[in-house]
């Protein structure tokens, strides 16, 4: 793994820690939804109104990640300066504030998003899934997506799940899984403070792989008989063939956290998306100038939005 992949994975994170970008004004956006073994679920989010917009970005973070991540936010940007409006969705648990916790293939939360009554007005639907989030979106987009969604994109995003968590695990991949299992240690904490949960949080605050996290925590809610059936069953590769969304599929060589020999594969034949792999970047973080081929300027978040905003 080159050394410019960890700089563009961590570069780009601690500058927008240190230094936040501007966000456009948001207000605070709330749903709900059933589920059958919780109940009544409460979704949040940030939600921009440019005032005259008939279309929205949805914007889905990636495992650990929530509406507030810096990808997210400079997601936002893009879409205001675009001309377009966005949400910022917090899949369950993200906002330390739920009852549940999401996985790779939970498209429910999407569903009720797109379903609510603030988005209600919006005749055109633009989804950018970052990270995990985009396996998740890439599932959505599978099965019977809203007639409004126009077109989509996902960046770095694991899409077969098995060899992306077993590589994450091995040693070399320590520094960021210990950091994507603090923020999910820590939705499980708050989780736990509200209603009963598979494992004790003492024991859940002890794992250190993500194949024992999803074994051990993620199975047994979620209904999979283990960390090996989850990964076969929410894998997006599966289904990528049944996608009829224009989508936008962006990768990177040198990603340290999704490692490209886990998706090209997949994407050899998965002709019915617009894929680009680029030599520059790292996880979900990109030169300024990098250039995706799409005839268009910006960063990577501006290129992708004004090709989702082309006519078809």
């Amino acid at each position: 793994m080159s050394w410019r992949g960890h700089f563009w994975t961590l570069g780009p994170f601690l500058r927008h820690n240190l230094l936040p970008p501007r966000v456009p004004d948001w207000q605070r956006w709330r749903t709900s939804l059933e589920d059958r073994v919780v109940g009544t679920l409460d979704l949040s989010g940030r939600l921009t109104r440019g005032g005259a917009s008939d279309t929205i970005l949805v914007i889905v973070h990636g495992l650990g990640g929530s509406a507030t991540s810096y990808y997210a936010r400079r997601a936002a940007l893009c879409a205001s300066r675009a001309g377009i409006d966005s949400l910022r969705l917090n899949l369950r648990g993200a906002d330390r504030s739920g009852v549940d916790y999401y996985h790779a293939g939970l498209t429910d939360d999407l569903e009720a998003a797109l379903g609510s009554t603030a988005l209600h007005a919006y005749k055109n639907v633009l989804l950018l899934g970052y990270s995990l989030g985009g396996n998740m979106m890439l599932r959505y987009l599978a099965g019977n997506p809203d007639p409004r969604v126009r077109a989509a994109a996902t960046v770095c995003s694991p899409i077969d799940l098995k060899p992306s968590a077993r590589a994450i695990d091995r040693p070399r991949g320590v520094f960021y899984r210990r950091h994507v299992l603090a923020g999910l240690k820590d939705i499980y904490r708050n989780v736990a403070a509200r209603r009963e949960v598979p494992l004790p949080v003492r024991e859940a605050s002890r794992i250190g792989t993500f194949e024992e996290w999803d074994e051990r925590v993620i199975a047994p809610r979620h209904g999979f008989a283990g960390a090996e059936d989850y990964w076969a069953r929410t894998s997006a590769c599966n289904v990528l063939g049944d996608i009829g969304t224009p989508t936008l599929f962006v990768a990177t060589e040198r990603d340290p956290m999704v490692g490209i020999d886990t998706v090209r594969p997949w994407l050899q034949n998965a002709t019915t998306l617009r894929r680009i792999v680029t030599h520059q970047g790292g996880h979900v973080g990109f030169p300024r100038k990098v250039d995706l081929g799409l005839g268009t300027e910006g960063t990577v978040e501006d290129q992708i939005i004004q090709w989702m905003l082309a006519p078809t």
